[in-house]
């Protein structure tokens, strides 16, 4: 044979050798490394280019009137100021006719100080059922020039912008010096971010969550947060100044620094009644809003409002805007034995560039009310106050026209409450009243919320089960299209695929005596890829079609988590080589990798999901739409009968994704299926969320709507199934039995309770693999294998 024939035989035995090496009809896998790494940060890359998308996108959620009159144009913005309300978390109605009470004992006198020109007293106001507001509120001698809601940043006493704490010069206790010239001043008490009641003593758990994220952790499953919280404690406030005009007018303002200028900024975009605002030390983009702390998050935000959009629902009232240095903020408090879990976030000062740019935003969204909004700021663009003068006296003219300037300041307010006198001797540590009125605060409203959590399912009784009646399958399939479609586009976040094409690439993974393994990466979105094994059964026949079960791992697994047989591991413990299991009964098996690996890397893209309106969910269904295309492309394969079956986050996910996807015929939540709401949000379960490192899992809302009963109720007629084992730490049998039998009274009313099952076992947080396989095999139309058939009991 000559050379030219050896070569040529050498590329046809090559090219023999890479056609076994790959599918057919797919390229060579040629990636390399940590594919899960790569995933998340495609992921990530992806989110960061999908959040200056809906910053460019916002006009389409404004339809403005600019006519130039008054009425109609704020009738015109309305739409979106409900919207930012709802975000924000101020659903809630408030109690009417509100008083403001002195706060006094026999022993301290509600009388906190006097000078010659105003007193101040210790006071608290209700604001929600159950929920009431505390602070000080500093009372002028003379005429009320005007009423000013007055916010200190989170880690500042109210008694500090009052001049009873130490902390600031005189010219800038911006409470103090509102009083000396004139305004009634109600100073709220702020949730700090301290973790000194961020736990459960009766648990004897603690955490070292900020004050502010304890709250957010548990509210925002229910459509609620700090902020939104506090918020009502001031509109309330406000409304008792509105009582306070019908005898003695005057115009209302509100000012704050850092936290408090977060939310005098939002405070005034909600309401209307306040007349004029100054904003200290919070004014920029908010493109970063992932890097903040974990309770600034909001969902959907930054698809409709940035700074300078909430800025256009204050105009034309008056917005004074001040570049003064914030708060340090590095993080949550330091981790400790027993303390931990708080989410990263940090608060850190804006380029000056940065803060004109989103100024002159505003300006240009405001049009013809542009000279509402006003920046401050020193020279060459550096920072002032908080709350200088410089910014005090227009903000005041803008309240009283006739205001001409600031008196001097007067002779300092002295504390005369007993146990408050330390606060004024300068501190290393708060007095003992001022952290039980921090305790007041959080307890309240953790209490508030634990409240809000009992009566959720009410709430989505409401949604759901009091709208539809269960009278046959087919009536309830068409009737839950719209709470499909609710659940995908308002919790979860779509993410429509086809963009780019599939372009499938595999490689051999393994040669098992009963099946072949290749690995296949799937092109998703851009930057973002599916991964995942695929094992196919030997001894197909020519043109056989088969049943798929998708085999999903949990937190930290990997593809090959599922179908690890080394039964030293401790994947094997938990997964029990359940795909390979499967795939020795005759199922194809594909078995994904979820890009929730638990670290940071991985629970940074719900944060920057979340702000946009999406979730990490968001993301792997847009996955799973692609791997049920690749899968339906193949011929061995019967695209009518590909089933889901996950353990933990895969069973979180079995929750989620079939129920949106109805191309999966059928459902296993193995580990995970719960009273999701309680799970997510208790103080009083020891195995919630409030007491672990997962922070980002809280899902907006959802406590209000789906529950995981209502979620399973997406999934008529299609078969489901749970498998719960008793010694399972993610929840209880009673929690779990509770919310299934929902399920189940479900499917018995529309006579296909053969669709349904919970199979309970003597294990822990694992697969068993014996009602289940019973269940696929059933559903899927395949028959059992004889040597097993007989030996695996039914499902009980």
């Amino acid at each position: 044979m000559g050379p030219t024939r050896l070569l040529i035989a050498g590329i046809i035995f090559a090219l023999t050798i890479a056609r076994a090496q790959t599918l057919p009809g797919t390229a060579p896998l040629t990636m390399e490394g940590d594919l899960s790494a790569q995933m998340i940060a495609g992921i990530d890359r992806f989110l960061e280019r999908e959040t200056l998308a809906a910053a460019a996108g916002r006009s389409g959620y404004w339809k403005v009137d600019t006519s130039g009159d008054r009425a109609a144009y704020e009738q015109s913005v309305q739409p979106n100021r409900d919207r930012l309300a709802r975000i924000l978390g101020v659903i809630d109605p408030r109690v009417p006719s509100v008083e403001l009470e002195y706060i006094a004992t026999a022993t301290v006198p509600a009388r906190v100080a006097e000078t010659s020109l105003f007193t101040v007293y210790a006071v608290r106001w209700p604001v929600l059922d159950g929920l009431h507001a505390e602070g000080l509120l500093l009372q002028p001698k003379g005429r009320i020039i005007a009423r000013v809601v007055a916010l200190p940043d989170a880690d500042q006493t109210p008694e500090v912008i009052a001049g009873l704490a130490p902390g600031l010069p005189a010219e800038l206790q911006y409470a103090r010096r509102l009083a000396e010239n004139g305004c009634e001043v109600i100073v709220p008490t702020l949730v700090d971010r301290s973790d000194t009641f961020s736990g459960n003593p009766a648990l004897n758990l603690s955490t070292n969550h900020p004050h502010r994220e304890w709250i957010y952790r548990q509210s925002f499953v229910l459509g609620r947060n700090v902020g939104g919280y506090e918020l009502q404690k001031i509109f309330a406030a406000v409304d008792w100044f509105t009582r306070r005009n019908r005898e003695m007018p005057a115009s209302i303002g509100v000012a704050g620094w850092g936290e408090g200028g977060l939310l005098a900024l939002h405070s005034a975009a909600l309401d209307r009644r306040i007349d004029a605002t100054l904003v200290s030390g919070y004014f920029g983009p908010r493109e970063q809003l992932w890097r903040e702390p974990i309770y600034r998050n909001a969902f959907g935000l930054l698809n409709e409002f940035g700074d300078a959009e909430i800025a256009r629902l204050i105009v034309p009232r008056a917005l004074f805007i001040e570049h003064a240095f914030t708060p340090k903020v590095d993080g949550p408090p330091a981790a400790r034995p027993r303390h931990s879990g708080a989410a990263p976030g940090r608060i850190t000062p804006l380029d000056f560039a940065r803060i004109r740019e989103e100024y002159e935003r505003a300006r240009q969204l405001a049009g013809p009310h542009a000279n509402s909004i006003r920046l401050h700021h020193g020279r060459d663009g550096g920072a002032i106050g908080p709350v200088a003068e410089t910014t005090l006296l227009p903000f005041l003219q803008s309240l009283l026209a006739e205001f001409k300037g600031l008196r001097r300041a007067g002779d300092p307010p002295v504390e005369l409450r007993p146990g408050f006198e330390t606060i004024a001797g300068g501190m290393p540590a708060l007095p003992a009243a001022v952290t039980a009125r921090q305790e007041r605060q959080v307890r309240g409203m953790e209490r508030y919320t634990q409240w809000q959590l009992q009566f959720a399912d009410r709430q989505r009784d409401e949604f759901l089960w009091k709208r539809v009646t269960p009278t046959n399958a087919d009536t309830w399939h068409a009737a839950m299209d719209s709470y499909r479609d609710k659940a995908w586009h308002e919790m979860i976040g779509r993410y429509p695929t086809g963009t780019v094409p599939l372009n499938p690439r595999t490689r051999l993974l393994r040669e098992a005596p009963t099946w072949t393994g290749y690995e296949v990466i799937l092109d998703v979105l851009p930057e973002v890829y599916a991964w995942g094994y695929l094992l196919l059964p030997k001894g197909m026949k020519p043109g056989e079609k088969r049943s798929v079960v998708v085999t999903q791992h949990g937190v930290s697994g990997r593809p090959d988590s599922v179908i690890s047989e080394d039964k030293t591991a401790r994947a094997y413990a938990t997964y029990q080589a359940y795909a390979v299991r499967l795939v020795e009964r005759g199922f194809i098996v594909f078995a994904p990798h979820n890009p929730y690996t638990g670290d940071d890397a991985a629970r940074v893209l719900q944060r920057k999901a979340q702000p946009i309106g999406k979730t990490i969910f968001s993301i792997i269904i847009a996955q799973h739409e692609c791997i049920l295309d690749f899968l339906s492309s193949r011929a061995d394969v019967d695209s009518a009968r590909i089933a889901f079956y996950g353990l933990s986050y895969g069973g979180q996910t079995a929750m989620r994704v079939p129920v949106i996807v109805e191309r999966y015929a059928a459902s296993i939540c193995s580990g995970d299926f719960n009273e999701w709401t309680w799970k997510n949000a208790s103080t009083d379960f020891s195995k919630s969320y409030m007491y672990n490192n997962a922070y980002e899992r809280p899902e907006f809302r959802m406590g209000l709507t789906f529950g995981y009963a209502e979620l399973a109720a997406l999934m008529v007629p299609r078969p489901f199934m749970v498998e719960r084992g008793h010694d399972d730490g993610v929840g209880i049998d009673e929690w779990v039995a509770y919310e299934y039998a929902k399920v189940r009274r479900l499917y018995d009313k529309l006579g296909i309770s053969n669709r349904t099952e919970i199979e309970f076992f003597n294990g822990p947080h694992m697969i068993h693999g014996e009602g289940t396989f019973k269940f696929l095999h059933r559903h899927l139309n395949w028959p059992e294998p004889k040597e097993t058939a007989a030996s695996v009991p039914a499902a009980r």
